[in-house]
């Protein structure tokens, strides 16, 4: 408190509030990832819960895995025409990376909701639990990249020096898997109808994606300009900066500039989001 001339008391002014400034919404990030002992865990204990007690443990990620994509390859290659030489590792990199954008989204759009708990009793920063879903889809794709590796012993695809743009590309999915968590998992959580959209949306968007099917040179031919319908979906970008590198295929840089675009946009969204609403979390769940 203060006196005036007058004599009179004056008040201290209130302090401001920085909950809602992008410097908690960056500390937010930093403590999280710092925790990392906890959401590696966290990510861990999460597989182990899911395939506790049975004969297989974690490898019926595989398993599931390899069985629906050799049966899709074998299956869309035959009615299509092509040769499932060349097209069953180009449907099994397919389903593994669609499967990583897949989960991120869906698992990330509850991520909250679905620990409840840990948010009301764990003093923790809210990104331990995005933390926790990224960490825990590389797992299962580590899994999955497995059979990736028997296809390539068995067919032995045209593997090239441009198969290191997948470690580029495979650390761009981490950053979109984390703003993906962060955005749909806090506006999910105060609107639940909105991961239940997605659901509906991510499920479309599985068959608008070059994954079990794909234009030829002589499809392209008949289709015309029609067949560029396809990059107006962004999802296709992202499989094409992973998928085309391990099949030694050029990639055209503006597949990498797109997916760049989306990742500085998402990353802007996730920061506003977070920190407008991050402190809210607790409440909402």
């Amino acid at each position: 408190m203060s006196i005036a001339a007058d004599g009179r008391v004056i008040p201290p002014a209130p302090e401001v509030s920085d909950s809602r400034t992008f410097r908690r919404a960056f500390a937010d990030l930093q403590d999280g990832l710092y925790s990392s002992e906890l959401w590696l865990h966290l990510g861990w204990t999460d597989i182990k819960q899911r395939y506790r007690r049975s004969l297989l443990g974690p490898l019926w990620i595989t398993v599931a895995t390899g069985v629906t994509a050799i049966a899709m390859g074998l299956l869309y290659g035959t009615l299509f025409g092509f040769s499932i030489k060349e097209f069953l590792p180009y449907v099994i990199l397919g389903l593994i990376f669609w499967n990583f954008i897949q989960n991120s989204i869906l698992e990330g759009a509850v991520v909250f909701s679905t620990n409840e708990g840990l948010i009301k009793q764990l003093p923790a920063p809210i990104s331990v639990h995005v933390y926790r879903v990224v960490w825990r889809q590389l797992i299962i794709f580590a899994h999955n990249i497995v059979i990736f590796l028997v296809v390539v012993a068995v067919f032995r695809p045209p593997i090239t020096w441009s198969a290191l743009l997948f470690f580029p590309a495979i650390a761009l999915f981490v950053l979109n898997a984390i703003w993906v968590t962060i955005v749909f998992g806090i506006l999910s959580t105060r609107f639940r109808d909105i991961s239940q959209l997605t659901a509906t949306v991510v499920q479309l968007a599985f068959f608008m994606t070059p994954i079990i099917w794909r234009l030829g040179p002589e499809v392209g031919n008949k289709v015309g300009s029609r067949a560029r319908l396809v990059e107006l979906n962004p999802l296709y970008h992202y499989i094409e900066i992973t998928r085309g590198p391990l099949l030694g295929e050029h990639v055209a840089f503006y597949h990498w500039g797109i997916v760049m675009a989306c990742t500085v946009v998402g990353c802007a969204a996730a920061l506003l989001v977070l920190r407008n609403y991050r402190s809210r979390v607790a409440y909402w769940v």
